[in-house]
């Protein structure tokens, strides 16, 4: 940054913070306000227009362009299957397309209000219509379809119009439930489930307050430069901060909202409701109280977000919960003292397996290391914690306790694992090679940055290594996998290609931008905004290509689109020059060539990856059909088909969610795991010759 510019942006800051100073010591309402957003929500505003134009990496200006990408984000962020808008309001929103730009530099956001209480005012209305729709007989053998392609979808130009849509879509949720229905409810139940489901959606967004409302606003906007800048709410970003250290008081239940009602997803095994034993999976929450005595408060139909926020608290304090089974019975008061929560399953987790036979008759020892996260600890390393959690500390344990049980080979899994820490991806990198450059980054003047591994040319694992990866597997992944394959030090193995995301995001905290140098400042969240691009030893960036696996297995994820490439406004590929890095020589063409022989060989005759090709074919075959049957015995007969196999869908759900048990052996893992013993017999055969 130039001098002139540093000193444009100081005094532009200081501008900002004099009006911001005033509003600090303010108890600012959080609940939506009618009037609309509030002096601190302008000075937000400003100061992210300004970062976001000075500090971004594409360095573009908030301009016609951008206000029009960010009217679209906006209406698509609340209404993306354009069901509650109608088209009249969205010409009313169009008079503003190229004027957004020049409001957010004033820091006016009533648009934002503007069109939020027209999308309530809609969100009311389909209630009403959806009361009348579920109570009406629905005739299910006349050949009629409902679109399922959001893309292909227009507002309704007239009432009768939006309703008739909403009558199909009441009577494809009706649909569902007559085929899907396990717990075989009455058709007046199913009624009842469907009506509740929306009431439930539209007390919620009643619910939205104004620091939810600029969240989603200034998102809309930010993520018109790319699909990774984003306004993080003080909220957002506590929680951001709860992920990376992987700890926080509270309970120790995972929940979700379910119809309305917070559902325990998961108890967290070793947390205080798991200790106490009385708080059940698919128990329903349906009132908090806090301390021994505190009134119960009624949290049916309350947000997520608000219903945690009640349940969190300092350690060793009490919090009551009412709770219900998962059909309303069994109402009972469950009393759990709060306490320190570690989030094991988002963090490093290993086992032992063994596999095959060597010459001698001895099974292969593989050690197995499940990745989901490049976490680090920030405020401990911020405040000298000693021990702060990191991810290259745990992995480095469980490596040198590799070691100590002389295991074979090493496979890292990391297929659900979407990032993290830069440092982290670069340090652990260097737990497998001895020196040398492991990224390159470039910033938004254009300089090109490497970053070394600086551990002085300590090798933790020598062994031959597998990186496990899937179409998932984003950001600090892809550095670490585009390193190991870079320096010819171990095998891609999995999704034909990685996520595809090559941009580095940093945080910039506002409190602290507008109040340089004031101890304590008020939170006011965060910019998460895209500065840099890394590229990997060779040159090339892995933005919207990915990293290509050695060995490709076949997977649905594959074939999704969920990759950068598919994102709206994603940075453009692009390469620099190479930099000098060793080559260990542990990967050649001749092994990949003969590995995916011998992979190909395995999965032509196995059942279950006969089942995955089916499956593919299928996906593929019904991927551009943009309307689905509401015919039910074509709807059933078309289900049953698609459902005919549920193993990867089931192996799919375990590598997203992992789980508290450890890892587990599953199709793609044994597959895996056999390619790395032929990977050893091959590197033991070119040893021996």
């Amino acid at each position: 940054m130039s001098f002139w510019n540093a000193l444009l942006r100081r005094s532009t800051l200081a501008a900002v913070a004099a009006t911001a100073v005033l509003l600090a010591s303010a108890s600012v309402p959080v609940h939506a306000d009618p009037q609309g957003p509030s002096a601190t929500d302008e000075q937000i505003t400003k100061l992210v227009a300004y970062l976001i134009q000075n500090e971004h990496l594409s360095k573009r200006p908030l301009d016609d362009e951008i206000s029009a990408r960010f009217l679209d984000s906006f209406l698509k962020t609340l209404d993306p299957m354009k069901a509650y808008f109608v088209q009249s309001d969205i010409d009313q929103f169009e008079m503003q397309r190229h004027a957004l730009d020049n409001q957010i530099l004033r820091g006016d956001i009533r648009f934002a209000y503007q069109v939020f209480s027209t999308f309530l005012q809609r969100v009311d209305e389909r209630v009403g219509w959806i009361k009348q729709l579920v109570a009406i007989e629905h005739d299910f053998t006349v050949d009629e379809e409902i679109l399922r392609d959001p893309e292909a979808a227009s507002y309704a130009k007239t009432e009768a119009e939006a309703r008739e849509m909403w009558r199909k879509r009441i009577k494809f949720d009706l649909l569902r439930l007559r085929v899907d229905d396990e717990e075989k409810m009455t058709v007046e139940k199913q009624r009842e489930k469907v009506l509740r489901r929306y009431v439930s959606f539209s007390k919620r967004m009643h619910q939205t307050d104004r620091e939810e409302v600029l969240e989603m606003y200034l998102t809309a906007m930010t993520m018109s430069f790319d699909p990774h800048t984003s306004y993080m709410s003080p909220r957002s970003l506590d929680n951001f901060e709860i992920q990376m250290r992987l700890e926080l008081d509270g309970i120790g239940a995972a929940l979700q909202s379910i119809d309305g009602y917070t559902v325990v997803n998961k108890i967290i095994p070793g947390g205080a409701a798991s200790k106490d034993g009385q708080l059940k999976s698919e128990d329903r929450i349906v009132g908090v109280g806090q301390g021994v005595d505190g009134e119960i408060e009624d949290v049916v139909d309350m947000k997520l977000s608000d219903v945690v926020d009640r349940i969190r608290g300092k350690r060793n304090t009490v919090v009551r919960l009412e709770v219900t089974d998962k059909d309303g019975l069994n109402r009972r008061i469950v009393e759990i003292t709060r306490a320190k929560i570690e989030l094991k399953d988002s963090e490093a987790q290993q086992a032992v397996f063994e596999v095959g036979a060597k010459p001698s008759g001895e099974p292969y020892k593989i050690g197995v290391i499940d990745l989901p996260s490049f976490y680090l600890d920030m405020e401990g390393v911020k405040n000298g914690i000693p021990n702060f959690k990191s991810t290259t500390r745990d992995v480095r344990i469980i490596l040198e306790e590799f070691n100590r049980q002389q295991v074979d080979a090493v496979i890292l899994d990391l297929r659900r694992n979407g990032g993290g820490s830069l440092q982290e991806a670069i340090s652990l990198t260097g737990l497998f090679i001895e020196d040398g450059p492991v990224v390159q980054v470039k910033d938004a003047n254009g300089d090109v940055h490497a970053y070394m591994d600086n551990d002085n040319g300590t090798i933790v694992w020598k062994g031959p290594l597998v990186v496990m990866i899937s179409k998932f597997s984003a950001s600090a992944s892809e550095i670490l996998a585009g390193a190991i394959q870079d320096y010819k030090r171990g095998l891609i193995v999995g999704d034909r290609t990685t996520h595809g995301k090559g941009t580095v995001q940093s945080l910039m905290d506002l409190g602290a931008q507008l109040f340089q140098g004031i101890q304590n400042a008020p939170s006011l969240g965060a910019l998460k905004i895209t500065m840099q691009q890394f590229y990997r030893p060779s040159g090339e960036s892995t933005q919207n290509r990915g990293v290509v696996s050695d060995i490709e297995l076949p997977s649905l994820t594959t074939h999704y689109d969920i990759g950068e490439a598919d994102l709206d406004y994603a940075v453009p590929f692009d390469r620099v020059d190479p930099v000098r890095h060793r080559n260990y020589g542990q990967v050649s063409d001749a092994i990949r060539q003969q590995l995916r022989r011998l992979s190909d060989k395995r999965r032509s005759d196995s059942s279950d990856f006969q089942k995955v090709q089916r499956n593919i074919d299928l996906y593929l075959a019904q991927k551009d059909r943009k309307h689905i049957t509401l015919n039910e015995d074509k709807f059933r007969a078309e289900l049953k088909e698609l459902d005919a196999d549920k193993e990867e869908r089931k192996a799919l759900e375990q590598i997203a969610e992992g789980g508290e048990t450890g890892i587990q052996r599953e199709m793609y893992l044994d597959e895996v795991m056999a390619i790395t013993v032929d990977y050893l017999q091959l590197v033991l055969l070119a040893q021996s010759g």
